[in-house]
């Protein structure tokens, strides 16, 4: 399963460099120098004043050459700026090279994430899927996604009828997971699965 730990938004400046929407608790380890990041999709429809390059090639600049994003990019550096983070692509060197990665997301392989040392801590591709149930056993619908709130990580459970529902992931809402058994154990107060 591929896991999504970065979106690739807007250049920055003309070297190359671009502004990447993070979305992995570890970005120092995913983004650090030397990292090769997979893409997806792997390639982008060409824009007429992009360039072309090959994995592993320096772009050619000029208009109306072709620009197909490389199945994988390596990282040459990464830093926070003003609370983004700036990223260099190894190969990428222009504006016009940046400006064709945008909204290309960079993901790495569940297989390669190591999991968590903390037992009470969980990715979220562990999580997506599992069935959502009451102490008392009632099947409340499954996790759809996980949504990383401010104040605390919310279950998106989607419900039997296709609606959805927030569960605020804490102990006391959901207080258990188990991983084992593909289920996760939400003991709701009354009301919130109606809203």
């Amino acid at each position: 399963m591929q896991l999504v730990v970065g979106r690739i938004g807007k250049p920055h400046g003309v070297r190359g460099e671009v502004t990447v929407e993070v979305r992995t608790d570890e970005p120092e380890a995913r983004f650090a120098p030397g990292t090769v990041l997979r893409t997806e999709p792997g390639a982008k429809p060409p824009t007429a004043s992009s360039s072309r390059t090959e994995p592993g090639a320096a772009p050619e600049s000029g208009p109306g050459v072709l620009f197909r994003v490389p199945a994988e990019l390596t990282i040459e550096e990464a830093r926070w700026h003003q609370g983004r983070m700036l990223v260099a692509f190894a190969g990428i060197l222009d504006r016009d090279a940046a400006e064709a990665l945008r909204g290309t997301l960079l993901v790495v392989d569940s297989a390669e994430v190591e999991p968590p040392e903390d037992p009470e801590e969980f990715h979220d591709h562990q999580l997506v899927g599992l069935a959502v149930v009451t102490p008392a056993g009632e099947r409340l619908g499954e996790v759809a996604r996980i949504d990383h709130a401010p104040s605390s990580d919310l279950l998106v459970l989607r419900r039997p009828e296709g609606r959805v529902a927030l569960i605020p992931f804490v102990r006391a809402i959901v207080p258990e997971v188990d991983l084992a058994g593909g289920r996760v154990i939400v003991d709701p107060p009354a009301g919130l699965l109606d809203l």
